[in-house]
């Protein structure tokens, strides 16, 4: 330190600098008076939100130096998570940490810090955050006001993949129970809040098979509703898409391959792809991923060798299609399945074979745009009435309380499917966003859901 920002200096604590007090508070990070320093520096920068922010933690950190029965880490847990939420990870890490040395048995900081790690790629770290988190706690409870139900969400310590629940299950009708089954014994089932329906949001069917006992243990337990039950998730992996939907008019699924370890040799490789039916071009992905994570086209066996060395666990291979459109344009559309019925909910439009809502460079393209809009408004009439009674088989076929299908349609009208399963994403946009038109769809999946939760809900006490 410098001699103004030596404490013993007698110098105001505002006018120590910020890069010394820094590094005074990661040395001492449970110092209230430096937090205090800090905040009038902070304030005098201009950053007022830092300022609150070393406010709160100076006033956690006296509570409980002087043994509140009120202390708590809450509010500079929030603290936290705002950061977080803003995208400022290395601060909300670091607003973790602090809550983390006050109170080691905060789980939603580990969860949080799992989250964070994962996003930069730090795997092991995330994993042993996930598992202190839910060392400590496997249900955690969201609820506000009074909802009209209880849900107990079935998901793993990782998340539940691209299952939108915070839109299907919104706070103003429905109280949240988040129950991390992986890390919970059978005996913890008992030991629930009431609930008065269940969604199963390991959607995922590779994420759900190491648990498939336990699931079913539950299950057959299970006194409530089971939306999307294990049962129906096991019938959505990718390799066993073909046998499910192929015997339907209209659809076209591509030949898969499902591996739970790289081929030992070329010849091996070979006799994999030979009883697949697979020719290259293949596209090579990890299982238990989603929006192209992973995802190779291997036009080569020399490039499909090379892709499988990178895969260390689960992965499928898959025959390359190009479905391109006459305009040369690749085009993706997704629909959304509420209790075995389709609603629309995006089309993209690409140059680019691997078709991605958020690369498709939709919204400066008032013509993509244009054609997206006519397809939610109209999916039969965008899409001919013989894919729309196709896709309609396949909602029905699939059998799912809330799943998906992203497809494109041959020039024939067939339906080409990509994939059909429990983890499709949908979501509002901003309002005032060029992307607002999606809304309105988006809600009418969402009312969709509301009415089947209300349908097969008991309520408790009920008949």
């Amino acid at each position: 330190m410098t001699r103004d920002s030596d404490p013993a200096s007698g110098a105001p604590p505002a006018a120590q600098p910020p890069d010394a007090l820094v590094r005074a508070l990661a040395t001492v990070p449970r110092d209230a008076a430096l937090h205090r320093s800090m905040a009038d520096a902070r304030r005098t920068q201009g950053d007022e939100l830092g300022a609150v922010a070393h406010l709160i933690a100076a006033q956690t950190l006296d509570a409980y130096a002087a043994g509140s029965p009120d202390a708590s880490v809450g509010d500079l847990c929030m603290v936290a998570t705002g950061y977080f939420m803003k995208g400022d990870s290395e601060t909300a890490a670091s607003w973790y940490r602090l809550v983390l040395a006050i109170d080691p048995r905060t789980a939603i900081a580990y969860q949080n810090l799992a989250a964070i790690h994962a996003t930069e790629g730090r795997n092991a770290e995330a994993e042993a955050c996930r598992a202190k988190a839910y060392e400590i706690q496997r249900v955690f409870v969201e609820r506000s006001g009074e909802p009209v139900r209880d849900v107990l969400i079935l998901c793993t310590g990782a998340g539940a993949g691209n299952v939108p629940f915070d839109a299907l299950l919104p706070s103003a009708t429905c109280g949240r129970i988040k129950y991390a089954i992986d890390y919970a014994h059978d005996t913890e089932d008992t030991r629930l809040p009431p609930y008065d329906l269940v969604f199963n949001a390991i959607g995922d069917p590779d994420a759900a098979a190491p648990l498939a006992g336990r699931l079913e243990r539950f299950a057959a337990r299970c006194e409530r509703a089971l939306l999307n039950p294990p049962t129906a998730i096991e019938r959505t992996f990718r390799d066993r898409l073909p046998g499910l939907l192929n015997d339907l008019d209209g659809v076209v699924t591509a030949a898969c391959i499902r591996s739970e370890t790289p081929p030992a040799s070329r010849a091996e490789l070979d006799e994999r792809l030979s009883a697949g039916g697979l020719a290259l071009p293949v596209l090579a992905r990890p299982g238990a991923t989603h929006g192209g994570e992973g995802l190779a086209r291997c036009d080569s066996l020399d490039a499909l060798e090379a892709k499988l060395k990178t895969l260390d666990g689960t992965h499928y291979l898959t025959a390359f299609s190009d479905y391109r459109s006459a305009d040369g344009y690749y085009r993706k559309y997704r629909m959304i399945f509420v209790d075995r019925e389709p609603y629309p909910y995006h089309l993209a439009i690409s140059p680019h074979w691997m078709v991605h809502y958020f690369s498709a460079e939709m919204e400066p393209h008032a013509w993509k745009l244009d054609e997206e809009r006519r397809f939610l408004d109209d999916p039969r009439a965008a899409l001919g009435g013989g894919a729309m009674d196709a896709v309609t088989a396949i909602a029905r076929t699939l059998d799912l309380d809330y799943g998906g299908i992203d497809f494109t349609v041959l020039p024939d009208e067939r339906v080409f499917v990509f994939e059909a399963n429990a983890t499709m994403l949908a979501h509002f946009e901003r309002g005032d966003g060029v992307l607002a038109h999606k809304n309105p769809h988006v809600q009418r999946i969402v009312g969709a859901f509301e009415q089947m939760l209300a349908r097969r809900t008991i309520t408790r006490g009920g008949a």
